[in-house]
């Protein structure tokens, strides 16, 4: 059995420290990986419910009638649970996962996380450092080796909710410059979904729809198997129109 707790490692960034820990759930015997950003959690392998449902219900929206192999960006790499999910898509061409913190591609080109190295050698994953927002609201985009580069389909979960930000820079995204920001960056008929710790929320929603051609809030419920409770968070989906063009 591993130990009951192990401070995998910790190290300083720009938004403050960041630790990968990992845990014994001796309810469940299981080892239970979390991230923490200074006290703040922010992901934990007991739950990744809403993580893999980003990535499933995000390309399924995208339909089946598209010619080429799919580019997609996952924004905020964590535990890895969303890329993963991509990298089973039948369809996949390429991903990027744009990280901003140093620290978490290297745990996952280490192996450290419960995923191990999969991300790291898959040679259809690149694992990008860089600020997802704002190569969102650059001309140059998300890949650094192709100047304004669209994607099919860009999936974010970096901060906790819409209104909950890990960093107060970040707010502007979610504001209808920044959407409308992002759109560019998808190709026409594209897909923008995005992970949020609280249920579906009307006002978001709407500011959704107000950019895209069309958008919707998914629940995603989940079951807590240590407090024993049901748990609700959401998934966002948004398509750019069919004809949309830059």
């Amino acid at each position: 059995m591993s130990r009951l707790f192990e401070e995998l490692d910790y190290q300083s960034t720009p938004i403050g420290a960041v630790s990968l820990r990992r845990r014994r759930e001796l309810t469940l015997d299981i080892d239970v990986y979390e991230i923490k950003l200074d006290d703040e959690f922010l992901m934990s392998s007991l739950y990744t419910a809403s993580e893999v449902a980003l990535a499933e219900r995000a390309l399924a929206a995208l339909g089946t009638g598209r010619d080429a192999a799919l580019d997609v960006v996952v924004g905020g790499l964590g535990l890895g649970y969303t890329a993963q999910t991509v990298l089973g898509h039948a369809g996949l061409g390429e991903l990027l996962v744009v990280e901003l913190l140093a620290p978490v591609i290297d745990w996952h080109r280490r192996g450290l996380v419960p995923i191990g190295r999969v991300l790291a050698e898959d040679p259809r994953c690149r694992l990008v450092e860089a600020d997802f927002f704002a190569c969102a609201a650059s001309a140059a985009g998300f890949d650094p080796a192709q100047h304004g580069r669209r994607f099919d389909a860009i999936l974010l979960d970096i901060d906790h909710s819409p209104e909950h930000w890990l960093d107060p820079r970040s707010e502007a995204f979610y504001g209808a410059r920044g959407l409308r920001a992002l759109c560019r960056h998808l190709r026409p008929g594209g897909v923008f979904g995005l992970w949020s710790n609280t249920p579906p929320d009307e006002t978001f929603t709407a500011r959704l729809a107000a950019v895209f051609a069309d958008a919707r809030a998914e629940p995603v419920h989940f079951r807590d198997p240590v407090q024993g409770r049901d748990w609700v968070q959401a998934v966002y989906l948004a398509r750019t129109a069919a004809g949309e063009g830059a």
